[in-house]
């Protein structure tokens, strides 16, 4: 944009000065045409500079901005004028986007002779590159300087707007969004502008009292999370134990009081004369428990506490803490958790196969398994004999009664057999080729099965051991672990010999559990595959 010079005009007629006072209409529409024409100067920069002067425009049109506040000074201030009377109706400069254009009276006072423009010392820097940028004007010559400011690249063509008079303007109040860009009069006091007050909020005075009491909470907090087990903490668990031990004893109080009304009844008294819970076995049938049977019993307890505990950590764990990959088929990869329930599924398997074999070569099978069909009446009887709290006295080194025949036969012949089968289909071990054997036995019905089939487990071992301990613990456990006994059922009612061997099989069992970690269990896994993190 081609900078505009400031020449030297003969002073106004008093024909000139006169018509500019006494015609609105002239005076408003002079800014209009002086703005049309600075534009077209600005769109056609091979024009001549003196083409943007027209002969009502006197002198060039002094920079200033937007005053900060109402009635303040406007920012950047204006330049001061020395001139004792009246300057001609100075050409607007095209408005930047936004901004408001405004017409400027003239003062009949102003003395036509050169202006000077100069800058305030007050001024920043930083600001004053600003509203250079956004409002360019003219640079004035200055006897004292001959500096010009330098102009801005060319801003976009300013639409035609309607001007309103300055005497239409209403004066701008407090509230008011922007205010007049109207420079004060000529001779008037300059004064310096104010920055923007900044209103700070009111510091909020700490509660320093109650600092430690919302540390001493966060940190109670803390402690409870980290102490949770599962989604409960210890005390909420504690809490669920004894709700639900109450709620449970009741139901079976209740369930004793039903029971023995009904036993009441002749009907039912006669039934349990009939039936009285024993099955009669076969006069070929052994007496007694042998050796070998008590140590079956102790691998088959060592064994399902691991497996299951094992199981449940398969089923609970998101990230494994090392996988084990086989050396005959790399492609083969499970968790090192999944290894260690598998293998020992195999060594309960193999105990269970030893298990049937002497079971059978010694006779002992006909303690567990049905040989006569009032077997099912006599289990009703013992089931009411059990729920009225008057427990049938049958000897356990002789014979079982008819619902433990049952529960022995469906664990050993039905459960067991299930367990194996289900979890050898989902296992590594199962035939990736045999498609028609999968689609026959698919592995989904495998893993619906499986999880049931361990809570029977789960389930049997509970009201096995109450049942061990509830109807005389030294004679039974004698039975179990030391296999001693005898026809009379008084006999080694005071003998604690399986109850010592039933402490130290405890022993093994929780040395077993605490070792069942990966540190332990990795070495092992090694001689067997290979062992990674990932």
């Amino acid at each position: 944009m081609p900078e505009a010079v400031v020449e030297d005009v003969a002073p106004p007629t008093a024909d000139a000065s006169t018509a500019a006072s006494s015609s609105p209409t002239v005076a408003g529409a002079a800014p209009v045409a002086a703005a049309r024409e600075h534009t077209a100067a600005v769109a056609t920069p091979d024009l001549a500079p003196a083409s943007v002067a027209t002969a009502d425009v006197v002198d060039v049109t002094l920079r200033r901005g937007l005053p900060r506040r109402a009635g303040a000074e406007a920012w950047p201030p204006v330049a001061s004028v020395s001139a004792p009377q009246a300057a001609p109706a100075r050409q607007p400069v095209a408005a930047a986007p936004g901004e408001r254009t405004t017409t400027e009276g003239t003062t009949p006072e102003a003395k036509p002779e050169r202006t000077t423009a100069k800058r305030t010392t007050a001024e920043p820097a930083g600001r004053a590159a600003e509203h250079a940028a956004t409002a360019p004007t003219a640079a004035a010559k200055s006897p004292e300087s001959e500096a010009t400011v330098p102009t801005p690249a060319a801003p976009p063509a300013v639409p035609s707007v309607p001007v309103v008079p300055a005497a239409d303007v209403a004066p701008p109040t407090r509230d008011a969004g922007p205010v007049s860009s109207a420079p004060p009069a000529a001779g008037a006091p300059t004064v310096p502008a104010q920055p923007p007050t900044r209103t700070h909020a009111p510091r909020r005075t700490p509660a320093t009292a109650s600092r430690p009491a919302a540390k001493s909470a966060t940190k109670a907090t803390a402690s409870a999370t980290a102490r949770t087990f599962g989604p409960y903490s210890p005390a909420q668990w504690i809490g669920a134990t004894i709700i639900i031990g109450v709620a449970l004893a009741c139901l079976a109080l209740l369930l004793v009081a039903i029971v023995r009304g009904v036993l009441s009844l002749p009907a039912l008294q006669d039934f349990v004369k009939t039936y009285p819970g024993d099955s009669p076995l076969p006069k070929s049938a052994p007496v007694g428990i042998p050796a070998w049977l008590g140590w079956q019993h102790f691998c088959n307890v060592f064994l399902m506490v691991l497996i299951i505990r094992s199981g449940i950590q398969v089923r609970q764990q998101k990230r494994p803490p090392a996988y084990w990959t086989s050396k005959r088929n790399p492609q083969h990869k499970v968790s090192i958790t999944v290894w260690l329930h598998q293998g020992l599924d195999l060594f309960w398997m193999l105990n269970g196969v030893v298990f049937v074999v002497l079971l059978f070569s010694t006779g002992q099978w006909m303690r567990i398994v049905p040989t006569s069909w009032d077997v099912f009446p006599n289990a009703v009887s013992a089931t009411l004999q059990y729920l009225s709290m008057n427990w049938p006295t049958e000897n356990g080194w002789v014979d079982y009664n008819a619902l433990q025949q049952l529960a022995y036969f469906a664990t050993v012949f039905l459960a067991a057999p299930l367990a194996a089968a289900t979890g050898f289909r989902m296992s590594g071990l199962w035939p990736s080729k045999a498609a028609r054997l999968g689609t026959a036995y698919p592995i989904e019905w495998a893993r619906r099965l499986h999880f049931p089939i361990m809570l029977y487990f789960v389930a049997f071992i509970m009201v096995h051991v109450t049942l061990v301990f509830s109807t005389g613990a030294l004679r039974n456990l004698n039975h179990m672990y030391a296999a001693r006994g005898s026809t009379d059922p008084n006999a080694y009612t005071g003998d604690w010999t399986g109850f010592w061997m039933l402490v130290a099989s405890l022993i093994v069992i929780a040395a077993a559990w605490i070792a069942a970690r990966p540190t332990v269990i990795a070495p092992i896994a090694r001689v067997f595959g290979t062992v990674s993190s990932r």
